[in-house]
């Protein structure tokens, strides 16, 4: 019953959460200048006041902005995320169709991110004021200071254009008509260098944080205990300080989890990844409002998403924690 109440009022405040993230963005993108009206009409090479005024009549551009906006959230409430402009399909199909790549993407990068980052946060803290604790330390500073999008072509040109190790581009090789392993196999290969290129930012800032809050923990009274009785060094990192230590690490994963599907963007431009962040890049290029609005709303709810599902893994971490 506790966590059915928990779970409710979790979710209610995410939808209210949702509802104004969906009216800030609809002010937002109507607030940038151009609309989708002025650039179809400049790609057909119409300047006609009367063909500019259909267009605005017929995407519905030529009603006040609060009528706009209700009819944005009337839509909204139902599920109903508009029409694309210059896709011509529905926005909840565009998005559909690219969110098994994005997925595919986030879900290895924050994998390996995770992983990566609390064994080398964890061997840092196990050596703190060592050697091996300055070069984990220095390693994730350079790769939380280099920005994304450099590291990204850095990684084209050393492991493509170099040494042709892997492929950089797309999410298949087209042409190659590959089925079954081959195929997966082949998209495994494309996973590589996008996936690592986005992981190894947040693999650093998991292993800071993972040693500063093991660092911490190993100082309290319950730690210093088991070492009085005896217990090996080895059970006191695993069971004792690591475990504890867990709680500001998966608070952060959790936030970043959601982020990560949207803060894809440059990633997947780069790499030209089919997914929903270069799907969002060509709308705003585009002015294709509803599409655009459409991918802001869904990167939004998977936040949510994924916040209220940190909130169940803190009692898997910290059978402390009560659902309350």
């Amino acid at each position: 019953m506790k966590r059915l109440q928990f779970m409710s009022v979790r979710l209610l405040q995410g939808l209210l959460a949702l509802l104004v993230i969906a009216t800030v963005n609809f002010l937002l993108v109507r607030a940038a200048p151009g609309d989708p009206v002025s650039v179809m009409a400049g790609e057909a090479g119409a300047s006609d006041a009367q063909f500019v005024a259909q267009l605005r009549q017929q995407f519905g551009l030529d009603q006040p902005l609060p009528v706009q906006l209700g009819n944005y959230l009337g839509h909204v409430l139902k599920l109903d995320l508009g029409f694309s402009y210059r896709q011509q399909q529905p926005v909840v199909d565009l998005i559909l169709e690219r969110l098994p790549a994005t997925l595919l993407l986030t879900g290895t990068a924050f994998g390996l991110s995770l992983l990566f980052g609390i064994v080398l946060g964890a061997l840092a803290s196990r050596n703190a004021g060592k050697w091996q604790d300055s070069l984990i330390t220095v390693v994730a500073l350079v790769f939380y200071a280099t920005p994304l999008y450099w590291l990204a072509m850095m990684a084209v040109l050393l492991f493509t254009v170099q040494f042709d190790l892997l492929p950089a581009f797309g999410f298949f090789t087209v042409g190659a008509d590959l089925t079954g392993i081959d195929k997966a196999l082949d998209i495994a290969k494309h996973l590589i260098l996008p996936s690592l290129t986005l992981a190894l930012f947040y693999m650093a800032v998991y292993a800071r944080m993972t040693r500063a809050s093991m660092l911490e923990v190993a100082q309290m009274d319950f730690v210093k205990t088991a070492r009085a009785k005896g217990v090996a060094p080895g059970r006191i990192q695993r069971k004792h300080i690591l475990r504890n230590a867990l709680l500001p690490v998966v608070t952060l994963a959790g936030i970043q989890a959601g982020g990560m599907i949207g803060g894809a963007v440059l990633t997947e431009t780069v790499f030209a990844w089919p997914g929903i962040g270069r799907l969002m890049f060509d709308a705003l290029l585009q002015r294709d409002y509803n599409l655009l609005l459409g991918c802001f709303l869904f990167t939004a709810a998977m936040a949510v998403l994924f916040n209220l599902i940190t909130d169940f893994v803190y009692t898997l971490v910290d059978p402390r924690i009560e659902l309350s």
